[in-house]
């Protein structure tokens, strides 16, 4: 078996543990978020904003920053079937298998599978699990920075809906990235509408005096991802808008 079929058949096998793994992690996450959390206080990615929206399909949802900058979130978008621009990035994800990191409800794990591609997708909140898994998507309840099976075996690597945030800081992720996915693997990143280059705490607020713990994040536009990838190790391949959001394609140096 060589090392790409090995990651394919994880790939696959995830479906089958995924449940397992999903419902460990969800019981360690409700252990650990009530350690110093008042009482009565949401325990992050569980009963959180987020996670409500999610189950319910529909927003209102906001990230919002210290200074009181709100980030209006597109939950009924993610939780629909793809748009056409989500279908670009599917036919894209011809190099399987591929690695959907910070997948939510799971549009794209279960588009990119219905096309004989295995697909994997990874998601710290159980809520984005579920509905992953409901969608018939193979999924982990993890962080891409916690062990995941087949690293530095993937085909292809995704990066959506304003997902080169996590953690805030892009370029240790995108260097992570570069840790999961084979020589020669593809990224498909998702940068923000306009050029924009920023690091801040932010959280999730649902218009109705709910919400969640702060936490890191970042927005990358064109230009800045291109340099940070480019500090990476990854080659910016193509760049490409669709239904006014932003594309690239890097390749693995």
């Amino acid at each position: 078996m060589t090392a790409l079929d090995g990651a394919t058949a994880l790939a696959t096998a995830a479906g089958t543990a995924a449940g397992t793994a999903a419902r460990t992690a969800a019981r360690t996450a409700v252990g650990t978020a009530t350690i110093g959390q008042r009482p009565g206080a949401p325990a992050p990615w569980i009963d959180d904003p987020y996670s409500q929206a999610l189950r319910a399909g529909r927003g209102p949802l906001f990230l919002r920053r210290a200074d009181g900058w709100l980030l209006p979130l597109d939950v009924e978008r993610w939780c629909a079937a793809p748009d056409a621009a989500d279908t670009g990035l599917v036919y894209r994800c011809l190099r399987g298998p591929v690695l959907d990191i910070g997948c939510g409800p799971g549009r794209l794990v279960a588009a990119i599978a219905a096309t004989g591609v295995p697909a994997l997708g990874v998601d710290v909140s159980p809520a984005a699990v579920a509905r992953t898994r409901g969608a018939g998507g193979a999924v982990l309840c993890r962080s891409v920075f916690d062990r995941l099976p087949a690293e530095g075996r993937w085909g292809t690597a995704l990066l959506v809906d304003g997902n080169v945030g996590i953690g805030g800081d892009p370029r240790a992720l995108l260097a992570r990235v570069g840790e999961l996915v084979a020589p020669g693997g593809r990224l498909l990143v998702e940068a923000a509408a306009y050029d924009v280059d920023e690091r801040f705490t932010v959280r999730v607020e649902d218009g109705r005096g709910r919400h969640g713990r702060d936490f890191p994040w970042a927005r990358l536009g064109p230009a800045a991802l291109r340099a940070a990838a480019a500090d990476t190790g990854w080659t910016t391949a193509e760049e490409w808008s669709a239904d006014g959001r932003n594309f690239a394609e890097l390749w693995r140096c």
